[in-house]
């Protein structure tokens, strides 16, 4: 999604003090709520009104009408100095709850507290949400320098091993990918045409990799975890720096994590 800056005008100003009488009903206009609540990322947390309008392809008085409509319930907040919108408290509070309610955390978490314990390295737990794999559970390992605290982050399907692993083993999984694909480093792939031949390669050995692509110094192995009608539910990763996890490490683990699946897979 391409953001501009742009400045909050009077016009906007006198919008915000408008006193909405019918606002949308409706399953539409849940979906367009919906919609515009997934346009908040971690590379823009914040946006204007005219930036919320050109991405979701709402008219102004319909986008602010649903805006106002998701303040009333404090999922959006928005900036009294800059005017622009942001995700709100109540939607904090929503995936809290939703994290502590789910059954495939609680049933994965053991798992992950196990591979954290014999790698080492951090284990985490990842759902697909559009373009990316959303952490939804992690456990530290025991070394100093790993990757931790990432619970909330979300990470491209091309670049993270997670992604890789949910695409070669979805159906259709090649269609998911967005286009243009974005470089995060120099090793980063980003020709789709390249994705098919190493897709056969993650279904062959079972787990996918990604190796300073994601972040440089970072390498992570993941394989995916399956619901009871054999539909990819969500993904197990193992990940820490680049120099520890080497060719024959990730091999180990990568064996580890297609173990804990087929555990898993049979609950």
């Amino acid at each position: 999604m391409a953001c501009h800056n742009m400045n909050w005008t009077a016009a906007e100003h006198d919008e915000d003090r408008m006193q909405e009488t019918h606002p949308p009903q409706g399953a539409q206009a849940a979906l367009r709520a919906i919609r515009l609540l997934k346009l908040f990322t971690a590379e823009h947390p914040e946006l204007s009104l005219a930036e919320l309008c050109q991405a979701s392809g709402l008219n102004k008085t319909t986008t602010h009408r649903l805006l106002r409509a998701l303040q009333s319930e404090n999922l959006i907040e928005r900036n009294a100095t800059t005017g622009a919108y942001s995700l709100g408290r109540g939607l904090m509070a929503l995936g809290v709850q939703a994290m502590a309610n789910s059954d495939l955390r609680r049933r994965v978490r053991p798992v992950l507290e196990a591979l954290a314990r014999s790698s080492g390295e951090t284990a985490t737990l990842e759902v697909p949400m559009a373009d990316s794999m959303l952490i939804v559970d992690e456990v530290a390992g025991s070394h100093v320098v790993g990757a931790a605290g990432n619970i909330g982050a979300r990470c491209p399907l091309h670049a993270s091993s997670t992604g890789k692993a949910f695409l070669a083993f979805e159906a259709n999984g090649l269609e998911r990918l967005g286009s243009p694909l974005m470089a995060l480093t120099a090793k980063t792939l980003v020709d789709r045409s390249a994705f098919p031949r190493q897709f056969i390669e993650i279904r062959r050995r079972g787990y996918a990799v990604s190796v300073d692509e994601l972040e440089q110094g970072y390498a992570a192995v993941a394989t995916v975890i399956r619901g009871a009608l054999g539909d990819v539910q969500a993904a197990l990763c193992i990940g820490g720096p680049t120099q520890r996890l080497h060719a024959a490490r990730r091999a180990e683990l990568g064996a580890a994590l297609c173990e804990a699946a087929r555990y898993l897979n049979h609950l």
